[in-house]
């Protein structure tokens, strides 16, 4: 009987999933011995990373679009119906239209979604870059920007924590180039005691932020934001003034893992070597999905995806384990408008950020444009 591996997601990690199995099962698939089928919640396949470019207008929105079945292996039937429910016990996953699918071996790979309504106000009086349309919002917010006091806010957890600092010094040289810098002022929140989840990152933003001038308020949980006042107010009772905020939002897993009962907060409790599902043997677990204590990003998810792709094609061609997930990340992170840096490390190995320069800042433009050679596995 044919292997039935079913995908829910169709974000990164789960397109390189797919299009990697596609090409270690070749012979399985084309003999009818394995299947692959994705359900997803959209026919298009977004850049996410690319959305930082927009408010700068660095980046234009066509170019972070493009079909997902393009994306994919013509050999993955994919479906813009997304899971309501997965029934680990019966195998089985259900989905909007009222479908079910079975499956020998399932990867999850829901993602992330922003929640800036958990917060009283922030809905209302911030702006973000996490989707199109608040990217969009804030684009126009910058062109209308004449000075003032900026506050670019931090709230727990998000996906790519380099993102808030990327913003930061990014925002920084555009006030600069619009010659309203020297009429800003800009302050950045952190809610733990440090500027950075990562403790080594955290001890290289220091220095950097003071070269830069930008201020911080560390210990800053967000308790609600008055629009009407251009207030920021933390649970710990500071209250910040702004003319212009920007919010990294708190970020949840999808709600199918929660109606599920598969984690709390929509994160898949997941073994951090394997990448299975806690107590599992065929649910596989990537990307943003996980409760990993690691960062929620575009290369984990590829460095993961890859994993999995290699361990699943080897259990079904040879039942046996291929390797482990190492905890391998690495980051490009934009420190303005023209350079660049970027972390690597690993769960035996801390990020290390070296000095910025113009050329990490080409690179990483260079790889926004190699991402869908990234989606489809080839990279």
């Amino acid at each position: 009987m044919a292997k039935k591996i079913l995908i829910v997601g169709g974000g990164l990690a789960g397109t390189i999933v797919a299009n990697g199995l596609c090409r270690q099962l070749r012979d399985e698939i084309g003999s009818g011995g394995t299947t692959i089928t994705m359900l997803g919640a959209s026919p298009t396949h977004m850049y996410q990373p690319g959305l930082l470019y927009v408010p700068f207008g660095r980046a234009r929105e066509s170019e972070l679009f493009r079909d997902q079945r393009k994306v994919l292996d013509r050999r993955v039937p994919y479906f813009v119906d997304p899971a309501t429910h997965v029934d680990t016990d019966k195998r089985a996953v259900t989905t909007a239209s009222g479908k079910s699918h079975s499956y020998d071996f399932l990867v999850l790979a829901t993602g992330s979604r922003i929640r800036p309504e958990t917060i009283p106000g922030m809905a209302e009086g911030a702006h973000w870059f996490y989707d199109l349309d608040g990217a969009r919002k804030m684009r126009d917010a910058l062109q209308q920007f004449q000075g003032g006091r900026v506050v670019i806010n931090v709230n727990a957890p998000h996906k790519c924590p380099v993102a808030p600092l990327e913003i930061t010094f990014m925002l920084r040289d555009f006030l600069a180039a619009k010659g309203v810098l020297d009429k800003s002022e800009i302050t950045y929140t952190y809610p733990i005691g440090r500027l950075h989840g990562l403790e080594p990152v955290a001890h290289w933003t220091v220095p950097e932020f003071e070269r830069h001038g930008i201020k911080s308020e560390i210990f800053f949980n967000t308790k609600s934001v008055d629009p009407k006042a251009k207030t920021i107010t933390s649970e710990e009772g500071v209250t910040l003034g702004y003319d212009l905020l920007v919010t990294i939002p708190p970020h949840t897993g999808q709600q199918v893992i929660t109606d599920s009962n598969l984690g709390k907060g929509g994160w898949v409790p997941t073994e951090r070597n394997t990448l299975l599902r806690e107590g599992s043997s065929n649910v596989f677990v990537v990307g943003d999905t996980t409760n990993l204590p690691i960062s929620k990003a575009g290369s984990t998810a590829h460095f993961e995806a890859d994993t999995v792709v290699d361990n699943l094609a080897s259990l079904i061609k040879e039942d046996r384990w291929a390797r482990h997930y190492d905890g391998k990340v690495f980051c490009f992170v934009e420190t303005g408008l023209s350079t660049g840096t970027y972390v690597w490390f690993n769960y035996a190995t801390p990020p290390n950020p070296g000095p910025p320069s113009q050329m990490i800042h080409w690179f990483k433009l260079a790889y926004n444009r190699l991402y869908w050679l990234s989606a489809r596995g080839l990279l």
